[in-house]
Order: structure tokens, then C-alpha cells, then sequence
């Protein structure tokens, strides 16, 4: 089967916010952010680039009917919501919290005098109304260098957190001159987001920030030109 061919969606272009506390780059239309081309891929609709001052954060705030999880990349993020749950979680640990018929949550810089820097990802659930929930995924041991790893997914198999959706997501990350691949299968779309470092997907170059997708069957093949971190979205 032919390789699909991916579309970049550059990290320069996205939408960003500034408040002082906060820095944030928005791949889709968020907030007063609005781009109609670029209003989500498939369930994916909010991907978020966090970087939050020492001791910032945002305070408790209500979600609904969405799949919301935070990737932490660098410092410590302190977690609260109205189901009781409280976690401070480190770089490559992720939180999921269904949204559901209704939750409350804060997430804040846990360190008075280092940056947050973290991904928030919105994807919308399969079933809505559903009561909210909790999830995680931490790496075990020897996941840390695992070219390519499942954190998400809808039955929670390998460990992974568990998300109301049929999406697979994958930390992929690399040294470099190292490669994975992953099979596409038909009726299904592929979204990366590249967190870190330089990558090349199906010959298509992508610098830290880029996302890019592919929404025909087929092999992809991710090599690092460089060291490279990325999350990998598999979506019905």
C-alpha cells in the first residue's frame, strides 16, 4: 500500500494568547482564537501548547461532554476536580478526566520558580451525559525510551488511560537517526503533534510546534533528525 501523503499544519501559524501568567498556542480555534479551517480533525478539536509562570494556573472551572487530557513536558502540574481526585504529575506523565454530564477542575504550576510547560487536548466523547471520570497513564519501567508507546486508549489495554472515544494515541519518541512506523488502517485519520525536536513523517519535515495529519490508509514512517518527542492521534 502507498505511503499517505501528510498536510502540515505549521506551529508559526497557529493562534496564541498572552496574559502575563499564561502562553499558549492553539492548533484549532480556541478562546478568541478563530480560524474556520482549522476547527478540529475528525474528534480531535483542541490542542493547546501551555507554558505557565511559576505559581499560575487556572483556577476551578466547569467542563462538560468533552475528553480532556493534559501532557506535562517540563516542570510539575497540580491537578483538583469535584470528583475528588488531587495529583501533582511530572514530565511524560498525562491525566484524562471525562468531562461528562458535569466536573469542575483547577490545574496549576506546582513550583513557585519554574515554568510549566504542558499540551491540553480536547477530543469529543462517543457518548455524552455519561458520569464523569478519572484516568492516568504514567510510564513503567523501561517506557521511558520506547520508540513508540500507547498512553490512551478506548479499553485501556497496555496500561494505557482510558478515553470514551475510539481513539488510539501514542507517545512516540526518538533519538536521533531513529525511526517507528504505524499502519493507518481504512477509515481511520492520523494527526501528530510535534512537541519536541525535528521529525521527518512520510518525507514531510516538521519542527517542534508543527502538527500535520493523513486521512488515507497506508504505512507511516517517522524518522528524527534530531531527538524528537510527539504524540500520535489514531481517530475513527
Amino acid at each position: 500500500m502507498k505511503p499517505p501523503t501528510p498536510t502540515l499544519r505549521s506551529g508559526a501559524a497557529r493562534g496564541g494568547t498572552d496574559i502575563g501568567w499564561l502562553r499558549s498556542r492553539h492548533t484549532f480555534s480556541f478562546g478568541d482564537y478563530h480560524d474556520p479551517d482549522h476547527m478540529g480533525f475528525r474528534t480531535l478539536r483542541v490542542i493547546n501548547d501551555d507554558i505557565v509562570a511559576p505559581g499560575g494556573g487556572f483556577g476551578t472551572h466547569p467542563h462538560r461532554n468533552m475528553e480532556i487530557f493534559s501532557y506535562v513536558l517540563e516542570g510539575e502540574m497540580e491537578h483538583k476536580d469535584s470528583m475528588g481526585n488531587g495529583r501533582r504529575l511530572g514530565p511524560g506523565q498525562i491525566q484524562l478526566m471525562s468531562a461528562g454530564s458535569g466536573v469542575t477542575h483547577s490545574e496549576f504550576n506546582a513550583s513557585g520558580s519554574v515554568p510549566l510547560h504542558f499540551l491540553q487536548i480536547w477530543i469529543q466523547p462517543k457518548t455524552r451525559g455519561l458520569p464523569p471520570s478519572y484516568t492516568e497513564w504514567c510510564p513503567g519501567p523501561g517506557i521511558d525510551r520506547a520508540p513508540k508507546v500507547l498512553v490512551i486508549s478506548p479499553d485501556g489495554r497496555d496500561g494505557s488511560a482510558t478515553i470514551r472515544q475510539d481513539a488510539d494515541i501514542y507517545r512516540i519518541r526518538l533519538g536521533a537517526g531513529e525511526s517507528v512506523s504505524h499502519e493507518l488502517r481504512p477509515g481511520r485519520g492520523a494527526w501528530v503533534h510535534l512537541a519536541s525536536g525535528d521529525l521527518d513523517w512520510n518525507g514531510l519535515a516538521m519542527t517542534a510546534g508543527d502538527g500535520a495529519f493523513a486521512a488515507e490508509p497506508g504505512p507511516l514512517e517517522f524518522r528524527a533528525t534530531g531527538p524528537a518527542e510527539a504524540l500520535l492521534f489514531d481517530l475513527a
